[in-house]
């Protein structure tokens, strides 16, 4: 079958769909949405080849461009979507890998971790610095009112682009989870911690982080760079901020 259709080639015809339905569905700003990667992911999957070096490559324009890991991720998805066809796991890994690999080459003078787009264990300690003092102005204890959400996703023995790949899959969990934004860290490797208000700790919040952590990381191909099963809890914090600064380092340990 001839792949033009009155002088139009099919992959641009599927860009310009795809592009309509990121736009009204997920995308953010209209003026950064295109790339030459786009048309290269497009006639990838347009004519059935592997999407994996166009995808990688868009995933790499996407963090140099700013665009965070879910945003580039959904626009992805958004592209098979408009396909009609089941959304390919290789594509969407490519895109989490081409990304992480983008932010890790950025510098390091950040308060963000490159690889999980998440703010450090310094920054969510000033984080904390903030609540304690918010709490000694009204004469609250942060422990009645907040707490740490801790997930442990962390194996041993794992490649870099493994251990990278996991990490911004965790990333926008977090983010889908509690909203981005909300004050939160990787504390080391597989780690990670959300300052979060009592009144968000629900009895199912433990289960649905672990559920939407491993949907997630099924659907990227990383199910086995995850700790099965993922461990959540929660952890009361101390009386003084520097308890509560001592207690991420330990937990970081």
């Amino acid at each position: 079958m001839s792949r033009f259709q009155a002088g139009v080639p099919r992959a641009a015809e599927l860009r310009d769909r795809w592009r309509a339905t990121s736009l009204a569905d997920v995308w953010l700003r209209p003026s950064d949405w295109y790339h030459p990667a786009v048309d290269a992911l497009a006639e990838a999957v347009e004519a059935d080849r592997s999407p994996v070096a166009a995808a990688q490559r868009l995933g790499a324009a996407r963090a140099v461009a700013g665009v965070g890991m879910g945003e580039a991720l959904d626009d992805v998805m958004c592209l098979y979507r408009t396909t009609g066809c089941p959304t390919d796991p290789a594509a969407l890994r490519a895109v989490a890998v081409g990304w992480a690999e983008s932010q890790g080459a950025a510098s390091q003078a950040s308060v963000r971790d490159p690889s999980t787009g998440l703010p450090t264990a310094d920054y969510l300690g000033e984080r904390l610095r903030e609540a304690y003092g918010e709490a000694q102005r009204s004469g609250t204890a942060v422990a009645e009112t907040a707490c740490l959400v801790v997930l442990d996703v962390a194996l041993d023995d794992l490649d870099t682009w493994r251990r990278t790949a996991r990490s911004a899959t965790v990333g926008r969990t977090l983010d889908q989870v509690f909203g981005e934004g909300h004050p939160m860290a990787v504390l080391t490797d597989g780690l990670y911690a959300v300052l979060t208000s009592r009144t968000n700790v629900t009895p199912h919040l433990a289960q649905t982080l672990r559920r939407v952590v491993e949907k997630n990381a099924e659907i990227l191909g990383l199910a086995g760079a995850m700790r099965r099963p993922t461990r959540v809890w929660i952890e009361r914090l101390p009386a003084t901020h520097a308890d509560a600064v001592d207690l991420l380092g330990h937990l970081g340990r």
